[in-house]
């Protein structure tokens, strides 16, 4: 979808040069201790991770402010043969691209690259607390499911995290997938 922003920001597919650009940002935002459930990231994990999305070509956009990758989209597909009509979500930005409206563009461009992917159900996991990415999952058809308390733990303080999803339209039970 054509950018609402005028440059610098471009929305750009993780490739394998951008890999150690997205592993710095990615453990950047879990070191805020506040988002993610890594409170830091590995980057062999990190690594690992990008080889699984490129060599299954997941949906996973960065955005990019010039050359410099600030903020993130992703979908993790899941394996099991009765489930891989599904994937779970994740994002970030660094806090100074946040409340700019960039996370929803983001969002939405990545929502419609699983669409052409064929997924039907996308899940998250997102802090009680954490109401802005609430605000905007529910902007785009995320529904909560449910919540788990206590789930987290940082720096001796528990966590609720809801459970959310979005489906498409042809997921109702019984309904074949085209």
């Amino acid at each position: 979808m054509p950018s609402p922003y005028t440059a610098p920001y471009t929305l750009q597919p993780l490739t394998p040069e951008r890999a150690e650009a997205f592993w710095q940002l990615t453990d950047s935002v879990a070191r805020e201790r506040r988002y993610m459930p890594f409170l830091e990231i590995a980057q062999a994990d990190s690594a690992e991770y990008v080889r699984s999305q490129l060599a299954c070509q997941a949906p996973h956009l960065l955005l990019l402010d010039g050359n410099q990758v600030v903020g993130w989209c992703d979908v993790t597909l899941h394996r099991l043969p009765s489930c891989q009509h599904g994937g779970t979500l994740g994002m970030g930005l660094l806090p100074r691209y946040r409340g700019m409206g960039l996370g929803g563009w983001l969002l939405e461009n990545t929502l419609h690259l699983a669409e052409q992917r064929g997924l039907r159900r996308l899940e998250l996991t997102v802090h009680e607390d954490n109401l802005n990415a609430i605000k905007l999952y529910e902007k785009h058809g995320f529904q909560l499911e449910g919540r788990k308390r206590n789930a987290v733990r940082i720096d001796s303080r528990y966590k609720n995290v809801l459970m959310m999803a979005r489906l498409s339209a042809d997921t109702a039970p019984g309904n074949p997938r085209p």
